[in-house]
């Protein structure tokens, strides 16, 4: 095997550093592994959303809000914020930064690799296509991830990120989605995709 291309735990450092963005593009490619009740599901991340802490308007820690769901979010980054929208999904994020400023970078699309009989089984699906984890709902759904791991350090066996040594060809910026209420932060691009 390459030796460029053996898999690396990524280590707490990595998501401690101090720019959301640049984290969140050299996030993609990364691979997002679970592993609950011994069972290991994971693919590649192909989309995610970064949120800049006390001055973005679209993020839940906007004006340094410490609420009980957001107070993971004032941790050291590494750990996992995982809140419930609309009160079904459950969506995952990864707290970066260091200790008291809250920025977090949203996992919002995932290419699956492993585990996929475990993702089907939990998307209630017999096959694998683009909606299987294709948005931030989705994947959690499909990796088996719940707001019960919110807290979860990403360096552990439950979840945790691998470097494989590639990169996407190709990365667009664009737009986050779903936040019309942010104001002059709504068309920012930061948002991230993968080709």
């Amino acid at each position: 095997m390459d030796p460029k291309r053996c898999p690396k735990k990524i280590e707490k450092a990595f998501f401690q550093r101090e720019e959301v963005l640049q984290i969140a593009e050299e996030t993609l490619g990364k691979y997002l592994f679970t592993t609950f009740d011994g069972v290991l599901t994971g693919g590649i991340i192909t989309e995610v959303e970064a949120y800049r802490g006390a001055e973005d308007k679209a993020c839940h820690a906007y004006g340094n809000r410490k609420t009980a769901r957001t107070q993971v979010m004032f941790q050291e980054g590494g750990i996992a914020y995982v809140y419930l929208c609309y009160g079904i999904h459950h969506l995952f994020n990864i707290v970066t930064h260091r200790e008291g400023i809250p920025h977090a970078i949203l996992v919002r699309g995932l290419k699956p690799t492993h585990g996929i009989e475990a993702m089907l089984k939990r998307r209630k699906k017999t096959r694998v296509d683009a909606s299987l984890c294709g948005g931030p709902g989705t994947l959690t759904q499909a990796l088996g991830i719940h707001t019960k791991h919110s807290g979860t350090p990403l360096t552990e066996e439950a979840i945790y990120l691998e470097d494989w040594g590639t990169k996407p060809q190709t990365i667009h910026r664009t737009p986050r989605i779903g936040i019309d209420y942010a104001e002059e932060y709504k068309d920012l691009p930061w948002r991230f995709v993968a080709d």
